[in-house]
């Protein structure tokens, strides 16, 4: 019977073992988490390559059904057509900077005029970072520009989406 108290099983784990255990987590999660913490930054500019896909999209759809319209002035500087039930302003055959914001469908998106007559500025977020620029045609040889993604330049008032704002 002393043979058997003598030999007693150990149970659960030591302290040592304990922090080892926490020392040699907290050693991976330092490694793991900046691999995990910048995706954030990845969503946005994904979002907005997709928005900038959409505006090229809708910007091509919109000038063919220009072309198409006998209706639709594509020589002239104004004129409409109508897309899903949607009239969408053209200037040149092409759609303004206010009938891209209706043919993309830029709800979530902030979309900010300039001071320039033709410009506007679409970023993710109210902060206009990362941003694109949709210029609209100019003349009828003229199709419109759509910019690269890039950081929003804010101007003199430093308030983001006033007419100062630029995107280069």
């Amino acid at each position: 019977m002393t043979s058997q108290m003598n030999l007693k099983r150990q149970h659960g784990f030591t302290l040592i073992e304990l922090i080892m255990v926490i020392v040699i987590l907290g050693i991976l999660s330092a490694f793991a988490l900046p691999k995990f913490a910048d995706f954030s930054g990845d969503a946005e500019d994904s979002s907005l390559e997709g928005a900038r896909g959409a505006v090229r999209s809708a910007a091509a759809i919109a000038h063919a059904a220009c072309l198409a319209d006998s209706t639709c002035n594509a020589s002239g500087a104004t004129s409409s057509v109508t897309l899903e039930g949607s009239a969408i302003a053209m200037v040149y055959g092409y759609p303004s900077r206010a009938g891209i914001q209706t043919a993309a469908s830029l709800d979530g998106y902030t979309a900010n005029v300039t001071a320039t007559a033709s410009n506007l500025i679409v970023s993710v977020g109210g902060d206009g970072t990362p941003c694109f620029t949709y210029d609209e045609a100019t003349s009828s040889s003229d199709a419109p520009d759509i910019g690269t993604a890039s950081s929003l330049n804010d101007g003199a008032d430093n308030t983001v989406g006033t007419t100062d704002d630029t995107c280069p």
